[in-house]
């Protein structure tokens, strides 16, 4: 049997993207195991892919080094004697874990000076316009061009039984249809739709007794509790009250999700929820929902896409362009499809 050891993203939106990849490996490789080695936050989400066979947790924060703890992982999976690595994201240290793991195939694309650490260095070939792209490309053998053909869409398990307790622990019910309401994005302002728009959409939804969830972390609790504010009370702050795993099976009971361009969208894509995709800074063409379903709203400014966390000129136009009646119709249209 194959072992692949997979050094997973740091973001919860390329972890789930990173799907695809698992995915593609097991078709190729069905009696592989693979496992991850992600950002211990991440373990619930990986524990909901059926393809992983197990998740290591690294303590570090993103950006931070910790050597003494990648050393001793790096140690410790030595005994489990992996046939291959796949490094998806491109800094020095992510490929410091499977050397020192002494693994013989280290697969990775050019990055920081990480020659000897990856035996098996990839160019990013130009055509790969996509992350989802990037990170299948580096699952084919050595060798093997890339061709485009459609990728496998991720697919998360929801636990029901928990979606249960969860609902009952927070006074939430489905007699009326839900909209989940994603307003944070961790990169930056310049992707997040401004909090009076969301509030102006939870106005017209109170209209219609449409129940609105707001799902988010702790960093997101004050911006949910401005919009609800603003919209005269109407909505479920949940921001900071359910850990990662809680709000995919939340997600997965929505009516229709509206989301920025952020982690919670690429899970509601992934739990083949109706969605509306809001991009401000970033492309759609880039990172975008994998589902074909998805309606996604992207006004092409001349400045967009800048991929800045705050906009330089201090308009958000790529934002504040997409209208409230805009998304509201989309809300309206899959509500009664």
């Amino acid at each position: 049997m194959q072992q692949i050891l997979v050094i997973g993203p740091s973001w919860v939106g390329d972890m789930v993207m990173a799907q695809s990849l698992f995915m593609d490996l097991r078709q190729r490789y069905p009696q592989a195991a693979i496992d991850v080695v992600a950002p211990r936050w991440s373990l619930p989400l990986l524990a909901r892919m059926p393809q992983i066979r197990q998740g290591f947790g690294l303590e570090a924060a993103h950006g931070e080094l910790r050597l003494r703890e990648r050393y001793r992982l790096g140690r410790e999976l030595r005994a489990r004697r992996y046939e291959r690595a796949i490094v998806l994201t491109r800094s020095l240290k992510s490929a410091l874990i499977p050397y020192w793991a002494r693994i013989p195939q280290r697969t990775g694309y050019r990055g920081e000076w990480r020659f000897g650490l990856l035996n098996d260095m990839r160019p990013m070939p130009p055509q790969l316009d996509q992350t989802v792209k990037r990170f299948v490309a580096l699952g084919l053998p050595r060798g093997e061009a890339w061709s485009e053909r459609p990728l496998s869409q991720p697919s998360l398990r929801v636990d029901e039984e928990n979606r249960r307790r969860m609902m009952q622990r927070l006074g939430l019910n489905l007699e009326r249809p839900v909209v989940g309401i994603m307003p944070g994005a961790e990169y930056g302002p310049a992707k997040q739709w401004p909090p009076e728009y969301f509030a102006e959409l939870l106005r017209s939804l109170a209209q219609r007794r449409v129940e609105a969830w707001i799902f988010g972390s702790q960093k997101d609790y004050p911006v949910a509790e401005s919009i609800v504010r603003l919209s005269g009370g109407w909505g479920r702050n949940l921001c900071g009250q359910t850990r990662l795993e809680d709000a995919v099976d939340l997600i997965s009971a929505v009516s229709v999700a509206v989301s920025n361009d952020s982690g919670l969208m690429h899970i509601a894509a992934a739990l083949q929820r109706p969605l509306l995709a809001l991009y401000g800074s970033s492309s759609p063409a880039f990172t975008p929902p994998l589902d074909e379903r998805a309606v996604i709203f992207y006004r092409a400014v001349e400045c967009s896409p800048c991929f800045l966390r705050k906009c330089p000129y201090g308009h958000y136009r790529c934002l504040r362009e997409i209208t409230v009646g805009d998304v509201l119709s989309a809300v309206n249209a899959t509500l009664a499809g």
